[in-house]
């Protein structure tokens, strides 16, 4: 009986029931939201902690507060003359300290007047310009909700507004515009597509660079965007990375679906507040392969890696000074030559041998300055590397022997300069202008074996241009509550000499208890895929051609009016109409149904030749989100969105836009379960649906194809055919365990719990003589593992 209590004993002191409390440090930085100027006094305190604990912030904005006990924990901060805020339920565990880096917006009352209660809605972006269709999400985002395999991209499908019906990559769909019309920005800076196996001119991929272990606090954004962000008509990524410990040395150590990874993080020395950050990756899809996953890729295995870092180094009068990078190599062989080629494969080709290979890099530095206690300044220089090279053989049924086909080369190179000058006149007017210059170096090749056994080339350029923009905002704050925001932004292409000038403006008025509505107009426009203005033709002079490098900018013109109403702090209903007009889009000189609009669908660019901007497209829509967000142990959200794409091609007919789903539905459920008092062990559930009507098709001619032995589309009935609706639903099951020195955390993802055969693709069969259906992943079982220490 004495062994059974001793051993009764031993396995609750092991889970934490008994034995002591385990705590933490949780410190930061306070500063205002415009100049980042450090706000000196700041009050931090660790709400309903008894007894209170808390701190005040130094000459630098920075507040340290130890012994505070793990498991959630909400913050509040206030500071005279600013709007207070809250973070709540903020994870602290006993592997890695918690650093907060909290930016507080001034108030417009003066303190005589009244004292000032309000604060900053969660949820909130962080670029205090946006009005309308913006919000800001953090790490642990990215990594709590199912099915979104720590990617920010396939995070963002959650929210309304957002198409991501497509297991097979991470593109996204804003509004029913093509996946080509997102800007992709990491601290500050325009960058390539961040994802491995990204093709030129895709924003998207099946695996995202970017690693949400170094992510900060970022904005999502999805129309009528601030005048910064230019050459985008659909939506803006704008990411933040964070600061390494700058105290203690930390490490990180995980497995899972996107690959082994390390990770390490801490000061220089301990006289400095210099930091580095640093994060490695590599596949671990062979280990996948192995215990019998399908990817839909057949026989063949994706093998990529990448590098992720940043280097920060504050100073007392110079500023601060910072070094970051993402770099990134994929591959991967879809051989026919070495594989029976299954209908379910989603990217091979019968009878080819496809090598695709990829290279991503992006380097930069910044310098933020304040030039005084409301003038800040902030000067970047970047450089970014796209490559792609792709390599196309037959293969003969009989002997396996392989021809060449076809191969393409596309490289970019970016070099980047960015300025930004912020200034507060005072509470009520804040100005920022900036200006980004992008200095294009490009390379792309392309040839093609033809029936008659000669090869042609439709591309063959190198050389350089400068796309450059200037911009200018303003925010004019009448009230706490009513706040208007203008801005202008100039955009110029070197290639073509083509101009635009955009007018943004957004107001936003709050009125009763949390109610809010807001108004937005944007004019945007964008620049074409590189690649297609470089494609040639030869005339009848037998002279070779760059027929589209007239191109000018497709249009944009986007009005959003939205409802906004918070119940009480952790409860938010979002209502949100718009209607899109996009004008100059490319199309065909002669009548036709092409339109650059369904760019992005196929997983290479189109070759058409000759294009003008004559075509036109309209989105209109409305969207809901229903959130409840993260406390007392579980969050909610629901979205949906219904929604209208249609595009007029130089045939002046109006279509569907393949990517006119209709609409989308996801709704999202969470919850931790403490074990015990301590804060030490906590399970955790996820759970999401998604709910989407299916892209629209080019209808094949099936006798036309079988008589010409390839596959011919109807393109007088284009995308007058909808595939089946997409249905899915992941459950995620997590256990997190904190010890002395480290916190370790397992979870289990199953992806399409139904085991659903979503349609991914039709094409002609030529062996069969039949329209083959491809579908999308089935049933998916992603593991992971992470220890921080």
């Amino acid at each position: 009986m004495k062994i059974l209590s001793l051993s009764l004993a031993l396995i609750c002191l092991s889970l934490g029931v008994w034995g002591q409390t385990f705590t933490q440090t949780i410190r930061g930085n306070v500063s205002d939201v415009l100049t980042n100027a450090p706000l000196v006094g700041a009050q931090v305190v660790i709400l309903d902690s008894d007894p209170l604990k808390g701190a005040y912030t130094d000459e630098y904005g920075d507040f340290r507060i130890e012994d505070v006990p793990i498991g959630r924990q909400s913050i509040a901060v206030s500071y005279l003359g600013f709007l207070d805020q809250v973070i709540s339920q903020v994870q602290v565990n006993t592997g890695k300290e918690t650093v907060l880096n909290i930016l507080m917006e001034e108030s417009v009352r003066s303190v005589e007047e009244v004292v000032i209660s309000a604060s900053k809605a969660k949820g909130q972006a962080l670029n205090e310009m946006s009005t309308v269709s913006a919000r800001s999400f953090n790490l642990e985002e990215t990594g709590r909700y199912a099915g979104s395999r720590n990617d920010p991209a396939r995070m963002a499908s959650n929210f309304a507004g957002v198409s991501g019906a497509n297991d097979s990559r991470n593109d996204i769909i804003i509004r029913g515009n093509s996946p080509t019309g997102l800007l992709w920005r990491l601290e500050g800076v325009n960058i390539p597509n961040p994802s491995h196996f990204g093709a030129t001119g895709a924003t998207g991929g099946p695996v995202s660079m970017l690693n949400n272990n170094v992510l900060a606090r970022s904005d999502f954004m999805t129309g009528a965007f601030p005048a910064q962000y230019g050459n985008a008509v659909a939506g803006v990524f704008d990411l933040n990375m964070r600061n390494g410990n700058n105290q203690q040395h930390e490490f990180l150590g995980q497995i899972g679906f996107n690959g082994f990874e390390l990770g390490a993080e801490g000061p220089f020395s301990k006289k400095s507040k210099a930091s580095y950050l640093i994060n490695y990756r590599y596949s671990t899809l062979g280990v996948f392969k192995a215990l019998g996953v399908d990817f839909g890729t057949g026989t063949a295995v994706p093998e990529y890696q990448d590098l992720t870092f940043k280097v920060d180094v504050p100073t007392k009068k110079w500023g601060r000074f910072s070094l970051f990078g993402v770099g990134g190599v994929s591959a991967i062989d879809l051989l026919s030559s070495e594989s029976d080629t299954s209908l379910t494969d989603l990217f091979s080709v019968s009878s080819l041998d496809i090598r695709p290979r990829y290279r991503t890099g992006i380097l930069g530095a910044n310098h933020k300055l304040l030039l005084g206690p409301k003038t800040a300044q902030t000067i970047t220089l970047a450089a970014s590397h796209a490559w792609e090279a792709t390599t196309v053989d037959a293969i003969d049924p009989q002997t396996q022997d392989a021809t060449f086909v076809s191969g393409a080369l596309n490289r970019t190179n970016t070099y980047s300069l960015v300025y930004q000058l912020s200034h507060k006149f005072n509470a009520k007017n804040n100005i920022r202008v900036g200006a980004y210059l992008d200095t294009y170096d490009y390379e792309f090749r392309d040839s093609a074996l033809t029936s008659n056994q000669t090869f042609t080339l439709t591309k063959n350029s190198d050389g350089r241009t400068l796309l450059s923009q200037i911009y200018v905002q303003w925010q004019h704050r009448f009230t706490d509550q009513l706040v208007l925001n203008t801005g202008l932004n100039f955009m110029h292409l070197a290639l073509n000499n083509d101009m635009a000038l955009e007018p943004r403006a957004g107001l936003r008025y709050q009125f009763g208890k949390g109610s809010m509505i807001n108004l937005g107009y944007g004019l945007h426009n964008q620049r074409a895929p590189l690649p297609i203005y470089f494609l040639q033709s030869t005339n009848a002079n037998n002279e070779v051609e760059l027929t589209n490098q007239s191109l000018g900018f497709t249009q944009s013109q986007h009005v959003v009016l939205g409802y906004d109403q918070q119940f009480g702090s952790n409860f938010r209903l979002k209502l949100e109409s718009y209607i899109q007009f996009l004008d100059n889009v490319p199309v065909d000189p002669f009548p036709s149904s092409f339109s650059l609009l369904n760019a992005g669908a196929d997983f290479v660019l189109p070759g058409n030749t000759y294009l003008v901007n004559e075509g036109t497209g309209r989105n209109v829509g409305i969207e809901l989100t229903l959130e409840k967000f993260f406390s007392q142990n579980y969050y909610l959200l629901f979205t949906t969105s219904i929604f209208d794409s249609k595009y007029t091609g130089s045939d002046n007919v109006t279509r569907n836009t393949t990517f006119n789903g209709q609409y989308v539905v996801n709704a999202l459920a969470g919850k931790e379960f403490p074990i015990g008092k301590s804060g030490r062990y906590t399970a955790t559930i996820d759970w999401k649906m998604t709910l989407a009507g299916g892209r629209y098709v080019i209808p094949i001619d099936l006798e036309a194809s079988i008589a010409q032995g390839r596959e011919v589309l109807q393109n007088e009935l284009a995308f007058s055919e909808q595939l089946s609706d997409y249905f899915r639903t992941d459950l995620k099951v997590g256990f997190r365990m904190n010890r002395q020195k480290f916190t370790q955390e397992f979870s289990v993802d199953i992806q399409n719990l139904t085991d659903r055969a979503n349609v991914f693709s039709r094409s002609f069969n030529p062996s069969r003589g039949t329209i083959s259906i491809e579908n999308q992943l089935g049933l998916f079982v992603v593991p992971q593992y992470r220890i921080l220490f």
